[in-house]
């Protein structure tokens, strides 16, 4: 500002004009200056606001206008640079009105950099898409230069690439479906080989092919050639030749070979016009689940491409799998078929079963119907034995006793004569006695109802037994006879002794009977070999030898047979029944043994038995069955030749050794049968005779009663009966009846009751002890047995032995 002082009128004016319009250009120039100064620091809201006339206010008026279009291009390249750079929305253009010159170039620049970027973006992006549809025919056509140009060259030979890669995938897929559909349905390796080649190799450019087949039956792994392509023909012409070399190899590798480089002279391809050799060979396993199935073999002109080395990978596994199926299917064929046939043979068998077991039921039913009648016979036939055992025992019984009670001739009132004549009857009624048992046992035997009973059996008494019974006979005859036992012979055997000594008494018995002059003797050893016994246990073999007459060979089979003899006329020198080796040889199996025979006319005979020092379980099985014991033989009746089997006795008393009545009736016995009353309640008279002769000699007062009611009739009328001898077999009252119906009588609670009884079966004992018998004796009657029986009741030294 102008400050002059002191002035006034015209010169004051003018200082203030002055003043004033320095102070409006100030104004003016400081707001211009402070738009510029904003416009500079790119602040382009601010405008001239100052008030302006003139040129002032068309400069003012200029530069707002400039900072105007400023304004709105700065907010057009913003918003296009916004759209395509940070949000991705290409084709964007700025739009700026009234704008001239540079402003206008710059934004024609800006809107060409955009399109140029929107276009060329959209056209790769529209290649990718097509790409990622499945399209690979698509390019990016855009022009580009540089980085942008680069890239769409990247793109461009990218989905070249992948085209081909595609083109080459879709080949080897439509290929091997297409050769695996071709294989579909054959049955046959050797058409499906010959298909193979026919259909790979002209798909792979290659002029000769060769098929080999694992050989299934081959121990080494062998390959056979079965088909072949083009010169595969001549190189291996006939079907079957082992594959050599890296073929071979190849299936040993299990995997592929390729040859690049092959020699001029390997291998050549023939045509009409010419041969050469091929560029390049590739071996070729079909594996399947680590199983070699066969080679192929393939040569070609010009080298195999990477496609074809991955197709033959692929088809490899691919026909692996087809082969496998069909050898699968030959052979499930192979065994449908067999299976076929094996039913077919099974229907056949099962028809001819179903005949079989028609005709079995109809046998069965017939045997059953048999076995009925047998059982039904067999029922008939123990009646029948055990009847007429009774019939014969109770007649048998007297003529016993009257036959001892004269031999002993207390009276003496017989001659010698006499009483060589009651002896000679006695011998004789001893004989039928032991053919009595012997039928017995063979029926016995025949219905399976013989058992056993196992005991601990010292050796030296079982041989101290043989010695004893024939040494007497022998010496008798003039024969040598001796007992020799081999060193390692058990000492002790867990067997039947009373079978053990039934079988040697036969043995020995025939062989004393058949030897007039020489030996016999009894051997004893320890034998290996011809019978099978268990681990722990020895098989002893007792040999009875003889220097007799001997037995042809083509009759030592039959001799073993019930009622058969090497001589069986009428006319025979030696007597017998011939059931003696018969019962011996059925014992010998009871036993778990068995008999040998061998025999050499006028030499001599062997008779070997065989029998386990402990005898099986099996054999000693079942109910234990109690047997009669005969009466014992006179010396005069072993001596006999004509009587060549034994009675089957544990004590074989010598007739001369046994107490005659005299001298019992002055003895022990005499003393406690003095004054008894005996009751003897029997239907047969002749035994009450007997036994009443026998009894009343010894100081006993006899009671005869005939059946079971007038035995008990009797005890309870008669008083002081001491004792009682009742038959089992009665008529009217047997004496089962007869013992239960005593019993229930308290009075004759502790009665001795002694069973007498000829039916000596199987059981009778047991169930005559069960109705209540004190004891039981069977007939024919032992004397002395059945006087000491009756001592020891009577004297109180007995309590029952049931």
């Amino acid at each position: 500002q102008a400050q002059v002082r002191g002035v006034s009128g015209v010169w004051k004016d003018l200082t203030d004009n002055v003043n004033f319009m320095a102070s409006n250009l100030t104004s003016q120039v400081r707001n211009i200056a402070q738009v510029a100064t904003a416009v500079a620091n790119g602040d382009l809201l601010k405008k001239i606001d100052v008030d302006a006339r003139g040129e002032i206010l068309e400069l003012k008026t200029t530069i707002n206008t400039m900072v105007d279009t400023l304004s709105s291009f700065s907010s057009e390249v913003t918003r296009v640079a916004r759209e395509v750079g940070s949000e991705g929305r290409l084709g964007g253009q700025a739009e700026v009105e009234g704008v001239y010159g540079t402003w206008e170039r710059l934004t024609k620049n800006v809107n060409q950099l955009a399109g140029n970027l929107t276009t060329q973006v959209r056209a790769i992006a529209e290649v990718a898409s097509a790409v990622a549809q499945g399209d690979l025919s698509r390019s990016i056509s855009v022009e580009a230069k540089g980085e942008v140009a680069e890239l769409k060259n990247n793109v461009n030979l990218m989905v070249a690439n992948l085209r081909e890669t595609t083109r080459a995938k879709d080949w080897l897929e439509s290929n091997l479906a297409r050769i695996a559909g071709l294989m579909q349905g054959h049955r046959d390796l050797v058409e499906v080989a010959d298909l193979i080649l026919r259909e790979l190799t002209p798909l792979v450019s290659a002029q000769y092919g060769a098929f080999f087949l694992a050989e299934p039956d081959s121990l080494d792994g062998g390959l056979g050639f079965i088909a072949g392509y083009g010169a595969a023909h001549d190189v291996l012409p006939a079907p079957g030749s082992p594959g050599p070399g890296l073929i071979r190899q190849a299936a040993l590798e299990r995997k592929r070979i390729l040859l690049d480089d092959v020699p001029a002279g390997y291998i050549k391809v023939h045509t009409g016009l010419g041969e050469a050799a091929p560029a390049s060979v590739v071996v070729l396993p079909i594996v399947f689940e680590d199983k070699v199935l066969g080679v192929i073999e393939l040569a070609s002109f010009s080298r195999f491409s990477d496609v074809h080395l991955a197709f033959f990978d692929q088809f490899g596994v691919t026909i692996g799998v087809a082969i496998n199926t069909i050898i699968a299917n030959a052979r499930t064929e192979s065994l449908l078929s067999e299976s076929q046939r094996l039913a077919q043979q099974l229907q056949g068998r099962s028809d001819e079963l179903q005949r079989q077991q028609a005709e079995l039921r109809k046998s069965n039913a017939a045997l059953e119907e048999k076995a009925h009648l047998l059982a039904t016979s067999s029922r008939y036939k123990s009646e029948f034995l055990a009847n007429m055992s009774h019939e014969l025992r109770t007649p048998l019984n007297s003529l016993l006793i009257l036959a001892r009670l004269l031999a002993d001739n207390p009276e003496g009132n017989l001659s010698a004569q006499e009483v060589e004549f009651a002896s000679a009857i006695h011998n004789a009624g001893s004989d039928l006695l032991q053919l009595i048992n012997d039928i017995l046992d063979l029926s016995k035997i025949e219905a399976g109802r013989m058992d056993v009973r196992p005991e601990k059996l010292p050796l030296s008494k079982l041989l101290d037994y043989v010695d004893a019974t024939f040494r007497p006979l022998t010496v008798d005859r003039g024969l040598t006879f001796e007992i020799e036992v081999s060193p390692g012979t058990p000492h002790v055997l867990h067997n039947d002794e009373r079978r053990l000594q039934q079988i040697l008494r036969n043995l020995l018995s025939n062989a004393v009977k058949f030897t007039a002059v020489g030996e016999v003797r009894l051997e004893v050893s320890v034998d290996r070999g011809t019978l099978e016994a268990g681990p722990d246990t020895d098989v002893i073999a007792f040999a009875v030898r003889d220097t007799g007459i001997g037995i042809a060979a083509d009759k030592l089979p039959a001799i073993f047979g019930a009622f058969q003899q090497a001589d069986g006329t009428t006319s025979r020198k030696y007597g017998g029944t011939g059931l003696g080796l018969s019962i011996s040889s059925e014992i010998a199996r009871l036993l778990g043994g068995v008999i040998h025979a061998s025999s050499q006319p006028g030499v001599g005979s062997t008779f070997t038995l065989y029998v386990p020092a402990r005898c099986p379980v099996s054999a000693a099985a079942g109910e234990t069955e109690w047997e009669p014991e005969p009466a014992p033989k006179t010396a005069e009746s072993r001596a006999t030749p004509a009587q060549a089997e034994w009675p089957a006795t544990e004590n074989d008393e010598l007739w001369p050794c046994s107490s005659r009545l005299t001298e019992l009736k002055e003895g022990p016995l005499g003393a406690v049968f003095e004054g008894r009353r005996v009751l003897i309640v029997d239907d047969d008279i002749r035994n009450v005779y007997a036994l009443t002769h026998v009894l009343s000699r010894l100081g006993m007062e006899v009671v005869y009663a005939e059946n079971g009611r007038e035995g008990i009739e009797a005890l309870e009328r008669e008083e002081e009966i001491a004792l009682v001898l009742m038959d089992v077999m009665m008529p009217e009252m047997d004496g089962y009846e007869t013992l239960v119906a005593v019993r229930e009588m308290p009075r004759f609670a502790g009665l001795p009751i002694i069973a007498l009884t000829a039916k000596a079966m199987r059981g009778d004992r047991e169930k005559t002890i069960a109705c209540g018998a004190s004891d039981y004796v069977p007939k024919p009657v032992d004397l002395d047995h059945l006087l000491e029986v009756m001592r020891g009741w009577l004297a109180g030294e007995r309590e029952g032995s049931g």
